[in-house]
């Protein structure tokens, strides 16, 4: 077997479709078919189930896993040599549920590494083991855990979130509410998977009840604008809460209220690989963001 054809099972792997990872990969289904089929052959054992829709199989997955790890530690090594022969400079890539919490110290990092290169790549928290073992990217923030072994964490800010209402709402002049309070109340919240909705809900279980959920997206800057239309109330995190009451004319009034249940609050976590070596960039990154002071927005002195 070669790289083609393993990066070609992978493709085919993720996708579980013959003809899109054929278009993805710019090739004729039959050759992609063939080349499946050969790799089959070698390994001795067939990757997918194909009684109707195409599906990896146990040991489908099972090679994909050592294919990803393989690939990645190429890629790595390619990026090693880059980066020992162009002067210290590189490419940094670093994952996240959302960017918002992230911008002042990736503007920070900019500002001080202006030839590093960042790629930013924004996934759901479950999604983010499989791509730090593929070496597909160096970190990850994320709000949620991260299950795998043999990962190293540094804890980044751990903050209060605050529902969020439209200022005409009944709720607006609350103090606090409890979640029984909410139990009829429309919501704007982010899709299943995302922190927000994981928290929403369960927030919610342990009343036993289910939200009632309005409209459900990935445009978190849209956010306040929807609960100042008055479509539903939202649960909103300190420092996007600080973001949104800056001053700017363009971001629509809200009020705030705190949220009287057990475990309403947000934890953000920095995740790397601990066997696999951190390119110069990568370091620095790591610096920029477990060194920075999330309440003034600026470094730690």
């Amino acid at each position: 077997m070669d790289l083609n054809t393993l990066t070609q099972f992978l493709a085919v792997a993720r996708l579980e479709h013959l003809s899109r990872a054929a278009d993805e990969l710019h090739v004729a289904q039959p050759s992609l078919s063939r080349t499946i089929a050969r790799l089959e052959k070698e390994l001795g054992t067939p990757l997918f189930d194909r009684g109707g829709r195409l599906r990896l199989n146990h040991a489908g997955r099972l090679f994909r896993g050592y294919v990803e790890r393989s690939l990645g530690e190429l890629d790595a090594g390619r990026r090693a040599v880059a980066e020992a022969t162009s002067q210290g400079f590189g490419t940094v890539r670093l994952a996240s549920e959302t960017f918002l919490t992230l911008t002042g110290p990736l503007t920070a990092y900019k500002r001080a590494h202006p030839t590093i290169e960042i790629e930013l790549h924004q996934m759901p928290a479950g999604q983010m083991a499989r791509h730090l073992r593929a070496q597909d990217i160096d970190l990850c923030a994320a709000s949620q855990p991260v299950h795998a072994e043999d990962l190293e964490t540094a804890h980044l800010l751990d903050e209060e979130v605050w529902l969020a209402a439209p200022p005409d709402h009944p709720l607006a002049n609350r103090t606090s509410v409890t979640i029984r309070d909410l139990a009829d109340q429309p919501f704007v919240t982010a899709r299943k998977g995302h922190w927000q909705r994981q928290l929403l809900d369960r927030l919610f279980a342990a009343e036993h009840l289910t939200p009632k959920i309005v409209c459900e997206g990935d445009e978190s800057s849209a956010m306040a604008d929807l609960i100042n239309a008055g479509l539903g109330l939202g649960l909103v995190p300190a420092i996007a809460r600080r973001t949104m009451t800056r001053g700017s004319t363009t971001v629509a009034p809200v009020a705030w209220i705190t949220v009287d249940a057990p475990g309403c609050r947000r934890t953000l976590t920095l995740h790397w690989r601990a066997d696999a070596r951190l390119s110069s960039a990568a370091e620095l990154m790591r610096t920029t963001l477990t060194t920075w002071d999330w309440t003034t927005g600026e470094p730690k002195s």
